[in-house]
């Protein structure tokens, strides 16, 4: 449970609760202000012009509102959305299949687009141009190309590893966006409307103790309100309060910073079997028993972004920050070696 408790990725028992609170348009959509007015302009510009909307990525750690923002724009323009993802497309006739069922002005959006097969990129490329499908027919010399033309669609791809897509792919994106991680006060909000949504009653301290946990990501400050009622209504009357969500979140092992016991178990084998580091990855891998791609992507985002981790050339390093949270002792030297 504490594993997945701050998981950033979407679980099973995320996708209903997702549905539910989900917003639906840029106005009730919470943070990410910038994106957020870049976004309503070249909406509104397209509409205006009577054109497809650019095609667009989005990029960012996992949890911050990627898929959300893509719903929003098929409201806003009036589009159906269509969800697959990198992996799920193998062969160029999956993708022909989805690209020919798509109508003007629907939008699709593939998850995880840095995992396309290179072959199904090279494909996608007149699609994404020309909204033209080039279908080969046949084999060996007798083969021959067939060109489908296809409705004016628009392509909303997302990514957490941007620097794994391709020139040629990245470069046929007319629009580019990065998700950064929110503002305390901004999971608060979110908390907020969620919990007005579920129905939940709280007191204010609740709600704020909540967000300064959440890990600056608006699905886990869901999912913590989620297991915060559970725990409320099964040994309280059901009102969160903060002395009651502050004893939830200490039994799913939650602490003062959203720091779970692997985040913990990272920055105690840095500080404590390597004498702060610099450490490898793999070599912290091995030891704290996660894979390298969880450390880099779910664990290390948020430690850097707290200022308890420091990558430098030789490896992971902890801060001074890093030791007082965990009590440690700090080394004498310890700024000279983080240089």
């Amino acid at each position: 449970m504490d594993e997945i408790i701050i998981e950033p990725k979407e679980q099973a028992e995320d996708k209903n609760f997702d549905l539910t609170l989900r917003p639906k348009f840029l106005r009730e959509y919470i943070g990410q202000e910038k994106i957020k007015e870049n976004l309503n302009i070249s909406i509104e510009a397209a509409k205006k012009r009577g054109e497809p909307l650019e095609h667009i990525l989005f990029y960012g750690c996992p949890g911050l509102g990627k898929t959300t923002l893509a719903y929003i724009i098929g409201n806003e323009i009036g589009g159906e959305v269509r969800v697959t993802s990198g992996p799920a497309i193998e062969r160029a006739g999956d993708l022909a299949a989805i690209l020919t069922n798509l109508k003007d002005g629907d939008i699709l959006f593939i998850d995880e687009i840095h995992r396309l097969n290179k072959v199904i990129e090279e494909v996608l490329y007149p699609a994404m141009e020309e909204y033209a499908f080039d279908l080969i027919i046949g084999k060996g010399p007798g083969a021959r190309t067939v060109r489908l033309d296809l409705p004016k669609f628009t392509i909303i791809g997302a990514t957490t590893r941007m620097s794994l897509i391709s020139a040629p792919l990245r470069d046929r994106f007319g629009i580019t966006h990065h998700l950064s991680f929110y503002e305390d006060s901004e999971i608060e909000k979110i908390i907020r409307r969620s919990a007005d949504i579920l129905n939940i009653k709280f007191d204010d301290a609740a709600t704020n103790l909540m967000s300064k946990r959440a890990r600056k990501t608006p699905r886990i400050a869901n999912r913590l309100l989620r297991r915060v009622r559970d725990y409320a209504e099964v040994k309280a009357d059901g009102i969160i309060t903060k002395e009651l969500a502050n004893s939830a979140l200490e039994m799913f092992g939650v602490d003062n910073f959203g720091l779970d016991q692997v985040d913990r178990k990272i920055l105690e084998s840095i500080i404590y079997k390597f004498n702060g580091g610099p450490v490898g990855i793999s070599t912290l891998s091995a030891v704290t028993g996660e894979e390298m791609a969880t450390i880099e992507e779910v664990y290390e985002p948020y430690l850097l972004q707290l200022g308890f981790l420091n990558r430098t050339p030789r490896g992971r390093m902890a801060t001074e920050l890093a030791y007082k949270h965990l009590g440690a002792k700090i080394p004498k030297n310890l700024q000279e070696r983080l240089i």
